[in-house]
């Protein structure tokens, strides 16, 4: 492929990542058949940012996310500052983010796997269907993962220019100031670096006595960009310590502690072990991209497995994967959200696999004596059950026990066939030398399958919130207070002002002695209250309610739920 060619293919992958996340910028967020997001976090997150663009202060009550996401927070504030408040102007800063990291990547594994690997790499993320709902949604998950794309592409380019080694590490801690979950990255890309300075050509088989193939970067290249890596991730964390961390502590703690971890499931061993077997059954997303799970799975492996000769910015994507996974089996496997964090590298390394025209894992791997095969089994059989999990959930979708065991005996017949027949099974999946073009024509493929979800979504899409939003414009002046968690749901295409009640945190404590706030917005339908006990107890404390007007809303998979504008006080 000349480069010309390949610019001219990246730049219809690039308009078409474009068409996918702003065509029907202000419907509903997909309900039949949901990826996880729920529509009224997005008027919460951006709380801060609309503050100060409508009302000319971050703060007016004690729901403030801006020491959560300050950096999500900042981009929201430009967005809503240069295009005025709406809901199309919150989703510009998801939209440009997914767009940028579906190009980061393409350019990024184009460097290590050449020019047909980072088209199908691009290709892949610009259609991968829960990647795309994510960067249709004013939250927080599309930025936080194109700055950890941003910082991985980073990576790779230190291989040539050390210094670019700095820009990772500030990319690192943009995401993890976008969104705490990007922490186990920053663990993730300081121990790459480490790796690299202590042990640049450790192999897995002693015995291995083969010396390193040519690089493109030297040793001494790639151990000096490890030490840009740290000292970018060092000063950028102590540059926005001094600034913001250290001066608002005692929000900053609350937030980024109390809410986000101490709320969060527990820890004990039947919870984890929960986590642990839930992790590739509970959620749709890995069934929908299944081809890119198995290929990317086993591929971390091939890395793996001839980790003396990969790059760091190879070994980055298998730690991504690795520590990733483990820091959702530790933390919280409940909410989809989580996993849209692991879909960038996957792909990626699935790319790799298909433009190099390898085997699914490494040559090496047949050399591994059986024995120690044994040793290492629980990882292969764990590994064969998120392969199968995916797929084997389907006959009792949502039905988590079922699936659990069926995933399970299935993985445990897979795992022992593998180390049985080792290594004769592993010398057929090291086999490659497809042809370029079926390569293509697999991505092409996959790439249809998710647009035709994309088009199952858009044949059936909704503007109930949308319109809701605008309808309580019309029926409340500007600067209204109105309490409750679809208050700021609600709020971005109208200038009432939101008071959040959480769930022990946000305006909680007064929740019942707020006689400032006359009304409320919760559902009726599936239930009063449905967004949380502590709005039923609001309603409880004033019996005389009365419903001024309802809308219709799509949050359930039925989409025929309902609001209800109540004014609390209706005796007054």
């Amino acid at each position: 492929m000349t480069p010309r060619a390949f610019w001219i293919w990246l730049i219809a992958v690039a308009l078409l990542a474009i068409g996918l996340r702003t065509i029907y910028p202000a419907a509903d967020p997909p309900w039949r058949t949901t990826v996880g997001i729920l529509w009224h976090d997005e008027g919460a997150w951006v709380h801060n940012a609309r503050n100060r663009a409508l009302f000319g202060a971050w703060r007016q009550d004690e729901w403030n996310p801006m020491y959560i996401a300050p950096v999500f927070t900042g981009f929201e504030y430009l967005s809503f500052a240069a295009f005025g408040v709406g809901v199309r102007q919150a989703r510009l800063v998801s939209e440009i983010a997914g767009v940028g990291s579906v190009l980061l990547l393409a350019c990024g594994v184009r460097r290590i796997g050449g020019d047909v690997a980072g088209l199908i790499a691009g290709g892949l993320l610009a259609t991968n269907y829960v990647y795309v709902m994510y960067d249709r949604a004013a939250i927080m998950e599309a930025l936080m993962v194109a700055f950890i794309v941003a910082s991985w592409y980073s990576s790779v380019r230190a291989e040539e220019r050390a210094s670019w080694g700095a820009v990772a590490g500030v990319m690192a801690v943009l995401a993890f100031f976008t969104k705490a979950a990007a922490a186990f990255y920053i663990g993730t890309l300081g121990l790459a670096a480490v790796i690299q300075l202590l042990a640049p050509g450790t192999d897995l088989r002693p015995e291995a006595a083969k010396d390193l193939p040519p690089e493109r970067g030297s040793h001494a290249t790639a151990n000096t960009a490890a030490l840009w890596t740290l000292a970018g991730l060092v000063l950028a964390l102590g540059v926005i310590a001094a600034t913001f961390v250290v001066p608002n502590w005692r929000e900053y703690r609350f937030y980024n502690w109390q809410i986000s971890v101490t709320r969060k499931p527990s820890y004990d061993l039947k919870s984890i072990a929960d986590r642990v077997s839930w992790f590739p059954v509970l959620h749709d997303t890995f069934t929908r991209m299944w081809f890119a799970v198995c290929v990317g799975v086993l591929g971390a492996w091939g890395l793996l497995l001839r980790w003396r000769s990969t790059r760091m910015s190879e070994r980055l994507l298998v730690l991504w994967l690795a520590v990733g996974t483990i820091e959702l089996l530790l933390h919280d496997v409940g909410n989809e959200r989580r996993f849209v964090f692991l879909i960038p590298p996957l792909i990626a390394v699935t790319s790799l696999v298909l433009g190099r025209r390898a085997g699914l894992v490494s040559e090496d791997a047949a050399l591994v004596p059986r024995r120690r095969a044994w040793i290492v089994a629980p990882l292969i059989l764990y590994t064969a059950y998120v392969l199968v999990g995916p797929i084997a959930r389907l006959p009792f979708l949502y039905v988590v026990k079922e699936s659990v065991r069926l995933s399970a005996f299935l993985a445990l017949a897979l795992g022992v066939a593998v180390i049985a027949t080792w290594p004769r099974g592993i010398r057929l999946l090291s086999r490659g030398g497809w042809r370029m073009r079926a390569a293509v024509s697999l991505a092409a493929a996959i790439m249809a399958a998710d647009l035709v979800q994309f088009w199952q979504y858009a044949s059936i899409r909704t503007y109930k919130n949308y319109e809701a939003s605008r309808a309580i414009g019309r029926a409340l002046p500007p600067g209204t207070l109105v309490h409750g968690k679809l208050a700021n749901g609600l709020a971005l295409e109208n200038h009432i002002r939101p008071v959040f009640v959480g769930h022990g945190f946000g305006n909680f404590a007064d929740r019942k002695q707020r006689e400032d706030v006359r009304y409320i917005l919760t559902y009726i339908e599936p239930s009063p209250g449905y967004e949380g006990s502590q709005i039923q107890e609001i309603l409880d404390e004033y019996p005389h309610r009365r419903i001024i007007m309802t809308f219709d809303v799509a949050e359930t998979p039925s989409g025929h739920d309902r609001a209800a504008l109540i004014d609390k006080r209706a005796r007054d």
